[in-house]
């Protein structure tokens, strides 16, 4: 029988259960997620999964017949698995079979607690029950009739709750959360990262706030806005310029949620309390959004674990947190920090406009001439992009995003295209080429060039030159536009089509001839050195 009352390390847990009516929608889907999670969670708190049996149907049990197709599933060297597949009645027989012998393992004395998701007491699941009533093993669990009928069967409930508003993170956050009060062991949930990296270390809602990764998982908005800005300039499409608007006004929702959802690691919890915290930090600019989403990620985490160290049901802590932690910051933002946030984003861009009103062929030559050590010393992501992402979130265009595009991308397609033309080796073209197709049409994937630059100096010094001549022109003629787009669409997305045209062809050609006139003379030096000896 287990106890409460001395902590003991190594506790066996087994796990039962079913995808469930409501819980299918909720998780139960995804049997490989669901099962991960709970395995993440019961390391961080040191306990281990003994045994596992889960029953997903393709549909949900309340609508499913003996003919519905289904799998087992169980862990295999701590590796969710499929050990059967068939018709629902034939995975409950093999079920009932997997069920007699976790039975015996509680009868054993090897299992000390039980995990329940949509069991089913009265069938495939019934001898473990009775076996864990007799033993009085604490369960943890969810799904209100399964867990109603476990009740009846006298099994000891130390955590329980439905299953509206819960996802597979926090179902698997409250199950050990319970065991653990229960045995008095101390356990920090393990959240952030992904669902595959069960062994993964908890780790502090502190330590995963990066901006870098929050303005990157923010970028399909920004190129949203850039290219419903390009259409609003076509005349008969000008009717899209509210559209414009109302998606100017809602990214500082979409950056608020991005930093929620991977500050917290709660998912779809964190995302809510990022889009109610968003909602209200919308006066505060982009720099709102990213304070209040900050913000909100920090107090779900916190949220989560206080609820549910306070036995609160999985889905009212669900509830309760994607609520409070979205309000709190947002009304923080709104009421107070908005004003602050705004006139610090509309200084960066005032900043930026400043500079190159200065000098815009300096500022040009200059942003051109760094992008590249930018890039490569790990600069880019962490100052460049949020600077671009600033910009467009202000006015919808960028000079930091046309430099990207010229200086960056237009210098790659130069000097792959260039090395598929005079390829210095067998094997060079091949690599060139693709990164020629993806630079072109996606606009992205610059490093495929650093083979080439770090290969030659020459071509290392060819880059900052080209990217230093078309920043120059991206200066002189005004050009602000965005990254992350095909080539042939950069310039319908900028301030002066012309100017970024110009711009773009500058830093390709020069590129471009001259990576081309030094591969040819390593040709010939080669030809010279071959002949010599």
């Amino acid at each position: 029988m287990s106890t409460p009352e001395e902590p003991q390390p190594g506790r066996t847990i087994a796990l039962l259960g079913s995808s469930g009516g409501n819980l299918r929608s909720h998780g139960g889907d995804d049997p490989d997620r669901l099962l991960r999670d709970v395995v993440r969670q019961a390391d961080a708190a040191g306990f281990s999964i003994a045994a596992a049996q889960f029953v997903a149907a393709e549909s949900s049990m309340e609508q499913a017949s003996c003919d519905t197709p289904a799998s087992l599933w169980s862990l295999v060297d701590g590796t969710p698995t499929v050990v059967m597949r068939g018709t629902l009645s034939e995975v409950n027989t093999a079920a009932r079979e997997m069920d007699a012998a976790i039975a015996n393992q509680v009868v054993a004395g090897e299992i000390d607690g039980l995990i329940l998701m949509s069991a089913d007491p009265d069938d495939t699941n019934e001898r473990t029950m009775v076996a864990a009533a007799a033993s009085e093993i604490p369960a943890a669990g969810t799904g209100g009739t399964s867990i109603a009928a476990a009740q009846k069967l006298g099994v000891r409930l130390v955590a329980a709750s439905g299953t509206t508003g819960t996802t597979s993170t926090t179902r698997a956050v409250s199950y050990i959360s319970g065991l653990a009060r229960y045995w008095g062991t101390s356990y920090r949930p393990s959240l952030g990262g992904g669902s595959s990296n069960a062994s993964a270390a908890p780790e502090s809602a502190w330590r995963r706030i990066s901006i870098r990764g929050i303005m990157v998982g923010s970028i399909p908005a920004f190129i949203a806005l850039a290219l419903v800005l390009a259409l609003s300039q076509i005349p008969w499409l000008s009717g899209l310029t509210p559209v414009f608007d109302a998606l100017i006004a809602g990214l500082p929702i979409v950056v608020s949620a991005v930093a929620a959802r991977k500050i917290s690691g709660l998912g779809e919890v964190g995302l809510v309390a990022g889009a109610v915290a968003g909602i209200l930090a919308t006066e505060g600019g982009l720099l709102g959004g990213l304070v209040s989403g900050i913000l909100a990620g920090l107090l779900s985490a916190w949220l989560l674990k206080w609820t549910l160290s306070h036995s609160f049901p999985a889905t009212t802590a669900n509830i309760v947190t994607g609520a409070v932690a979205g309000l709190v910051p947002g009304l923080l933002v709104y009421f107070a920090l908005a004003p602050v946030t705004d006139a610090l984003g509309l200084g960066v861009k005032s900043g930026i406009e400043w500079a190159v009103g200065v000098n815009p062929a300096l500022a040009g030559a200059i942003a051109g001439l760094v992008i590249w050590p930018a890039i490569i010393g790990g600069v880019y992501h962490s100052v460049i992009l949020p600077l671009v992402l600033l910009e467009m979130g202000e006015k919808g265009y960028s000079f930091f995003g046309a430099i990207d595009m010229v200086s960056l991308v237009m210098v790659s397609l130069g000097i792959t295209l260039a090395n598929v033309i005079v390829p210095r080796s067998s094997g060079e073209r091949a690599l060139a080429g693709s990164g020629v197709a993806v630079n072109f049409f996606f606009g992205t994937f610059v490093e495929a060039s650093y083979p080439f630059m770090f290969g030659d100096k020459k071509v290392f010094a060819i880059a900052l030159i080209a990217a230093t001549g078309g920043g120059v022109v991206v200066g002189l003629t005004g050009a602000e536009a965005t990254a992350y787009l095909p080539a042939v669409v950069a310039p319908f997305v900028s301030t002066t089509a012309l100017g970024m045209t110009l711009s773009m062809a500058v830093a390709f050609g020069i590129a471009f001839v001259l990576t081309l006139l030094a591969g040819l003379a390593y040709r010939r030096a080669r030809g010279r050195a071959a002949v010599a000896a």
